[in-house]
Order: C-alpha cells, then sequence, then structure tokens
C-alpha cells in the first residue's frame, strides 16, 4: 500500500518516461510534488525502491525505471498510443538517448565527527551534508567527518566525510560505525571471532580492538566518502 506522495511520484516518473525517454531530476519531482527538499524525493524513491515498484539503473546517475504501477493506477491506452505518431516507445527512447549527467545534490544530516584512530564521541549535530545522489542508494544516510588515520590503507583520510546508511546490522567485512560501550563511536571493520567483536582497523600501526557482542552496537554501514581538496 504506498502513501498519497509514493503514488504521485511513480506516476509522474512514468509520464515522464513516457513522454521522453528519461527520468526527471530530483528538482522536477521536488517541484512536482511541492515538496519543501530534494531530501524529501530521496526518502520516496527509496520507499519505492524497497517496495519493488523502481529501481536505479547502475552506473547512471539519473536513471530510473519502473517496474510495476500500483494496482489502482491508469494505464496508458494503447488507442492513444497508436494514434499518436509522434509518440516514441519507452524502450526505443532509451536505446536513442542515453540519461543526462545529473546535478541532484541531496542534503544528508552531518552528525559530527568519527574516530578512525581509537574512539572518539560522535557529536550529534544540526548540520547537513550536501551529497550527489549518485553516491547513494536506497535507505537513510547521514554523513561524519572522520578524525585519524587507522583506516588509511583502505583509502579513508583524516578530513574525509564518511557517507553512512543507518542500519544495525552488518556482515564481517564490512566498515561500519560502532558505537562502543555507548558512549564512544569509531569507523572500524567487523569481525566476529570466539564469540566476541572485533573492529580492525586498516593501518598497520593501530592494534585491534575487541570487545565483548553487549559492548558493540552497529550504527550503520560505510556507504561512500567525500573528500574537499584545498
Amino acid at each position: 500500500m504506498l502513501t498519497a506522495k509514493q503514488h504521485e511520484l511513480i506516476q509522474f516518473i512514468q509520464r515522464r518516461l513516457e513522454e521522453t525517454g528519461i527520468s526527471p531530476s530530483f528538482e522536477e519531482m521536488k517541484d512536482a510534488l511541492d515538496l519543501k527538499s530534494k531530501s524529501g524525493v530521496h526518502r520516496l524513491i527509496s520507499a519505492l525502491e524497497e517496495r519493488g515498484f523502481i529501481r536505479r539503473l547502475p552506473n547512471r546517475a539519473r536513471a530510473l525505471e519502473v517496474i510495476k504501477q500500483p494496482e489502482d493506477a491508469t494505464p496508458v491506452s494503447a488507442a492513444n498510443s497508436a494514434d499518436n505518431s509522434n509518440v516514441i516507445s519507452l524502450a526505443a527512447a532509451k536505446a536513442a538517448r542515453a540519461p543526462e549527467p545529473a546535478n541532484d545534490v541531496i542534503d544528508v544530516p552531518l552528525h559530527g565527527r568519527i574516530a578512525a584512530g581509537a574512539p572518539i564521541e560522535a557529536i550529534e549535530g544540526q548540520n547537513s551534508l550536501p551529497v550527489p545522489a549518485a553516491l547513494l542508494g536506497p535507505g537513510e544516510h547521514y554523513a561524519l567527518e572522520v578524525s585519524g588515520d587507522s583506516m588509511i590503507e583502505a583509502g579513508i583520510f583524516d578530513g574525509d566525510f564518511a557517507l553512512v546508511k543507518r542500519t544495525d546490522t552488518a556482515r564481517d567485512g564490512e566498515i561500519v560505525v560502532a558505537l562502543v560501550n555507548n558512549e564512544e563511536a569509531t569507523l572500524k571493520y567487523l569481525r566476529r571471532e570466539d564469540g566476541q567483536v572485533v573492529l580492525d582497523p586498516a593501518n598497520q600501526a593501530y592494534d585491534a580492538q575487541i570487545y565483548r557482542p553487549g559492548e558493540v552496537e552497529v550504527q550503520g554501514k560505510l556507504a561512500g566518502l567525500l573528500r574537499r581538496y584545498h
């Protein structure tokens, strides 16, 4: 069961695809649905994707495909399509025109700093970080500024911004935001061994951090990085 806004968005995307062969930009979707920010569009798209109504085409910043329509959606009339000789089929349009590069940007909450070294407190803040939509997949995301050098062999440097998908579960080998003893957060590889939780650095100068399961809470998985060059 879709919400009214989700239903309105999928209909708008489908109409735009049928008319042009190119999915609308986040700005166009925001305006069409009368939303205040593009982050609202991102949440709607993520919800539709998780429910199997749409999918993002890989390696394309602005490319959505409608997989199925809501049951109460009105299909495009085949007769109307046949009468309009100027209408190009969706498949032909996709073949003829590659999706245009997107400059869509989403404001992601910036929740302070996180350690890539010894654990430090992840400070909750009210700031936000503009992030290209192409870097984010489905789900809810937030950003943390990296402090320290314990993950440099994974390409994560002091001053980088870690883009984190909010989740409380992760597999061994994934880079996670781990809250230690309910007060300190750190960015590390997750590993479980002999009934304990091991947080592994990516720098030979640092030792692994070993905790009991109840001492560590996964708060997200690394989804991407932003780096500012001065």
